[in-house]
């Protein structure tokens, strides 16, 4: 079915009207929190409303409208906000339903859409590095003028699988915490430099100037990759020749991946295949399978304070790969260390196994979303 065209601005109050009290505090939500393939923000603070910032509600898009963000698919639908309202990034959009004329959870996916988006991103103006999209285009964007019952029904069919894509980051956090709880129980008796239990080494970026390098199958991770979890595939990747010619190097499996500078600095990663990383990372490669990298992640994790204690610089905080080397870590008996690496293995391999489902669910959703929309598929 072929639906009619209307102006994006006919669906959605953009920006909705909403007062907040300055120097009152409320729920805030970052850019670097939203992810693209996630339908709801998993981390929100708090932050005292100083009268900057886009304004939403719960029920509201929020939209990415700069460069990379935009093009990265940084859209998210707003729920669970203490006071109902809260305020973000000055680089969001914000869409809002319009009450009788359509659904929140429509036009969040609505604006997902290349339909949505692909015009928002051609219509980008500004300084190099800091374009944005133009406002008065994204209100005209044609979209498809979508009876509200038939709007409904298309949210609820692609909602099915972000509930369950959400049901399954909730299990990974349980997972992750049980890791945790088990580590913490460990009577740690011995103290050393890391360097002494685990060898490292910092990542590299191929050249950009052959395209090729960036057209393979080897994962390269950057920095803001990592949120304390597997790291399951990355942005992009790379091929063996980008490997060869260039100081990235290859690290195996269980390595744990570090960030050395800037925003993202002390998050931490797994690696679930042989991948690489950018210079802004130091990888943590067990020497022997007593000493697993289970381990010292949960040790990191926990030390995060006294790792960041030891950070530099002043333009950009960096932590270096000397500084990891020499973090005196504490250790339990060997034994107790081979009993927490079988009770933890099963726990990250289940946790593996979730994220790759979670990325099959994602996969599906993509595929439905514009032929639902188009009219291909009827509901």
């Amino acid at each position: 079915m072929k639906w009619e065209l209307i102006a994006f601005s006919e669906l959605v109050e953009f920006p909705p009207k909403i007062s907040l009290e300055k120097d009152e505090l409320y729920d805030n939500i970052p850019m670097a929190v939203v992810d693209g393939g996630i339908k709801y923000v998993q981390e929100i603070n708090q932050r005292v409303y100083t009268g900057s910032g886009a304004k939403f509600g719960n029920g509201d898009t929020i939209f990415a409208r700069i460069t990379p963000c935009l093009e990265n698919g940084k859209i998210a639908k707003v729920k669970g906000l203490e006071k109902e309202k809260g305020f973000g990034s000055t680089e969001f959009f914000v869409f809002r339903a319009k009450e009788s004329i359509s659904d929140p959870d429509f036009i969040y996916y609505l604006a997902k859409t290349n339909a949505v988006r692909q015009p928002a991103i051609k219509s980008m103006v500004g300084a190099s590095g800091r374009q944005r999209a133009d406002k008065g285009v994204v209100e005209q964007i044609k979209v498809p003028n979508i009876p509200l019952p038939t709007q409904r029904r298309i949210a609820a069919i692609l909602s099915a699988y972000d509930d369950l894509i959400e049901n399954n980051l909730k299990r990974i956090k349980l997972l992750e915490e049980k890791a945790f709880a088990s580590y913490k129980l460990l009577d740690k008796v011995k103290k050393h430099k890391l360097s002494d239990l685990y060898d490292t080494s910092s990542g590299g970026t191929p050249s950009r100037t052959n395209a090729e390098y960036f057209t393979g199958e080897i994962n390269w991770f950057k920095s803001k990759e990592l949120a304390d979890s597997i790291l399951l595939d990355s942005e992009e990747k790379v091929t063996e020749g980008a490997v060869d010619k260039s100081s990235a190097k290859l690290f195996p499996v269980g390595s744990v991946i570090m960030a050395m500078y800037g925003a993202t600095i002390g998050m931490l990663g797994i690696l679930t295949q042989p991948s690489t990383t950018n210079q802004a990372c130091c990888a943590i490669i067990q020497k022997d399978s007593i000493k697993s990298n289970y381990y010292i992640m949960n040790w990191l994790l926990e030390n995060r304070e006294y790792v960041l204690s030891f950070r530099m610089g002043a333009a950009q905080e960096n932590i270096s790969q000397m500084i990891i080397k020499n973090l005196l870590v504490t250790i339990p008996k060997d034994k107790d260390l081979i009993d927490f690496n079988k009770e933890a293995e099963p726990i990250y391999q289940l946790i593996k196994n979730i994220h790759i489902q979670n990325s099959k669910l994602r996969e599906a959703r993509d595929i439905l979303l514009p032929k639902l929309m188009n009219g291909q598929i009827e509901v």
